[in-house]
């Protein structure tokens, strides 16, 4: 083979797109999951944050780490697994390894070589503590004179959800200094959400311009939209100067507190004092002045970690059971009951509206609407899921009269799904050409290898051409230096 060939076969990375990254929210979890052991163990010296991760460990972990917990030896791993069930013996592993990683537990030796578990000491005292009472008082946890100007819950209710939707107004409004409805935003929310990368600075004139996750974001129920925009601050809380595992056990002692109830601030660190007046413009918690000595904590606070949470706000203050206000007919017309803005302009992420009176607005889903959602990100799922959530009364009773699992006409769900799939015809995989052969004998030695080993994304014998896998491209190039001078 001469040195020309070897020359005429170089490769070239090809320059397929690559598909942008999705939101990824995280559960409290998964979270933790991602903390590394030190983390993990100084997070643990606080009964609050204790306390939060058995409350959301699954119903055997719960029970596996009550059953031990007031036990002062290791427990032999036959005896733990002894007290499901064989025919739960899966799920006995899988909470065997959620325990292990959240480093509830650990694994530990007895006499004769038998394993055994054990529950972390740290993670042990202080749920004890927080179980049993002991320890420091809780920081916010003083006794108050009763407030002249006392507030209820219906009042905290629509001042948590003003105070966010500052923060959806600002996005949907693609960052404006002010939200639709001329209410301020923090410049601390601006710098949140450009770190989340929900939004990010546009490259003509700097102003903020919302993101593909943006838009999956603002389709997120508002519990799910205040945890993952919590956790995006939590992780630039060393930046600001303030410690993480104070801030979350904080945090979690909110998601504790008696809703429409006030509890005092003095006592605080400067660093808590900070984060306190962080979550009073995030909507978490009501305080009327900066320097006053109580606060109230919000439905946002109160439910933000607990995945059993079932009553959540809306913009106006009011309960779920009076969220439904989107009726979709069979022929794609969408009839939303609203006069808020920030509804209307998420509906307009992925419809076509047509007309809007004082309390309605009408649309229609069609391919190029929600193909233009698609192409900010929003998932067929996500509309529909959007939909079923804010579906109305009356669409819920036909749900029921037809036994049907969605409030959807059948329709539009696969309309939505098929306009989806229309735009993953195509997989985009990343590779390297091999071309300009000089024989065909060398093209076919080639190929043979590279589909021998697994590494063949595409070939066409015509054109002597064909493409392998990026991590395969090593094998296949020395394989070929050898192949070239073995011919020479």
């Amino acid at each position: 083979m001469s040195t020309d060939a070897a020359k005429g076969s170089k490769s070239t990375t090809s320059s397929l797109i690559t598909k942008p990254a999705n939101l990824e929210c995280k559960n409290l979890e998964e979270y933790l999951k991602s903390r590394p052991p030190d983390a993990l163990e100084k997070l643990y010296n606080y009964p609050a944050i204790c306390l939060a991760v058995y409350r959301e460990l699954p119903e055997i972990a719960r029970q596996f780490v009550i059953r031990i917990l007031f036990v002062e030896q290791a427990i032999p791993q036959a005896v733990v697994s002894s007290w499901g069930s064989q025919v739960y013996a899966k799920e006995n592993v899988l909470v065997s390894r959620v325990l292990t990683e959240l480093g509830v537990w650990r694994s530990a030796g007895l006499t004769g070589g038998l394993e055994a578990w054990e529950i972390c000491p740290t993670f042990k005292k202080n749920l004890k503590i927080a179980l049993l009472g002991g320890g420091r008082p809780w920081s916010m946890s003083n006794a108050l004179d009763p407030d002249q100007k006392s507030r209820d819950i219906e009042f905290l209710d629509a001042y948590a959800m003003s105070r966010w939707r500052c923060v959806l107004h600002y996005m949907v409004g693609a960052g404006s200094s002010k939200g639709m409805e001329g209410e301020g935003i923090s410049p601390d929310a601006v710098r949140i959400l450009l770190h989340a990368n929900l939004m990010k600075r546009d490259e003509s004139d700097g102003s903020p311009v919302i993101t593909r996750q943006g838009f999956q974001f603002l389709l997120l129920d508002t519990q799910a939209q205040v945890w993952h925009f919590m956790l995006q601050y939590l992780d630039t809380c060393e930046a600001r100067g303030l410690d993480l595992a104070e801030c979350l056990s904080m945090l979690f002692q909110l998601s504790f507190s008696t809703l429409g109830r006030d509890y005092s601030s003095e006592g605080l660190s400067q660093g808590l004092l900070t984060f306190l007046q962080h979550l009073r413009e995030f909507g978490l918690v009501y305080q009327r002045k900066r320097k006053e000595g109580r606060f109230y904590p919000t439905r946002l606070a109160h439910n933000i970690t607990s995945k059993n949470a079932v009553q959540t706000i809306q913009e106006d203050g009011s309960s779920v059971q009076d969220k439904g206000y989107i009726i979709v007919e069979t022929n794609y017309r969408v009839y939303a009951y609203t006069d808020s803005n920030l509804q209307v302009a998420l509906l307009g992420l992925f419809t076509e509206l047509l007309y809007r009176f004082p309390n309605l607005v009408v649309g229609v889903l069609t391919r190029d609407s929600v193909r233009q959602a698609f192409r900010g990100g929003i998932t067929a799922e996500q509309i529909i899921s959007y939909l079923e959530q804010h579906a109305h009364p009356t669409m819920l009773n036909m749900e029921q009269a037809i036994n049907s699992k969605s409030p959807l006409p059948p329709t539009v769900v696969d309309q939505i799904k098929l306009w989806e799939n229309e735009r993953n015809r195509f997989t985009y995989t990343e590779g390297v050409v091999y071309n300009q052969f000089l024989s065909q004998g060398d093209f076919n030695t080639l190929r043979d290898y590279a589909q021998s080993i697994g590494v063949m994304t595409w070939q066409n014998e015509r054109t002597r051409t064909m493409v392998v896998t990026k991590n395969g491209h090593d094998d296949v190039k020395r394989f070929w230096k050898r192949y070239s001078k073995g011919g020479s």
